[in-house]
């Protein structure tokens, strides 16, 4: 299922400090930014390519709060690969956030006594008998793919070297399946969330490679290797 909505979490207090941001990079420009503001809500100023280096850069930013900053990075890097739906966004950054909480990532819910160390483990219980555990490893799969893919690429290439451990192909591939299959699931109509599965499966890898353009700006800016030389030559 999905971690949570960070949107909604959004306060009055995260669009004042991104509005805020703004203005000290355009004093002048004020009056105008809270115009549109109040005609077209919080959008405006979480769309701004000017927010994210912002809240990285300027004393303010420190300030943030985690889902404003997390949302704002993510969607950055979806822009940049032409996903532009602010509801991927919101599940996207929603998986970034939760799953960088304890050992959240390996685990299907928040208080499940079960741990996967593995996409093939969770591939197991996505065909056990047991309706929900078969519907949230599904969801899971993808989940746990799409965070360990995207913001870790080059520990997977790593491993794969070193290890012969899989590529981010099998991650891709594993990650679709898990959507396609909760997709399909009839808990996943029960509970409104067939169509955004059915996107995530379809659009897994440029969301994956959303994440990976975001880890190796903001995570990673300093690691350089041949494998990440060679994703950003293809990007281009």
């Amino acid at each position: 299922m999905l971690p949570g909505s960070i949107r909604q979490r959004l306060t009055r207090n995260d669009a004042e400090l991104a509005l805020q941001l703004l203005v000290r990079l355009d004093p002048g420009g004020e009056p105008q930014l809270r115009a549109a503001v109040r005609e077209q809500g919080i959008d405006i100023l979480l769309d701004d390519p000017r927010l994210p280096e912002a809240l990285r850069t300027q004393e303010t930013g420190a300030l943030a709060s985690l889902p404003l900053l997390v949302y704002v990075l993510v969607r950055r890097a979806m822009r940049e690969v032409r996903e532009d739906d602010r509801t991927a966004t919101d599940f996207v950054s929603s998986i970034v956030l939760h799953f960088g909480l304890g050992d959240r990532a390996r685990r299907i819910r928040e208080h499940d006594d079960v741990t996967y160390d593995t996409l093939g483990d969770l591939a197991v219980d996505a065909e056990c008998g047991d309706p929900t555990r078969a519907f949230l490893a599904r969801a899971h799969m993808g989940h746990y793919a799409l965070w360990l893919a995207g913001l870790f690429p080059d520990r997977i290439e790593a491993q794969r070297h070193r290890r012969g451990g899989p590529g981010l192909d099998y991650f891709d591939d594993m990650g679709r399946r898990g959507y396609e299959m909760a997709a399909h699931h009839r808990l996943a109509h029960a509970h409104g969330v067939e169509q955004m599965f059915e996107h995530a499966a379809e659009h897994f890898p440029r969301w994956r490679l959303a994440l990976n353009h975001m880890s190796d700006r903001v995570l990673f800016p300093n690691f350089h290797s041949a494998d990440k030389l060679l994703r950003q030559v293809t990007w281009s």
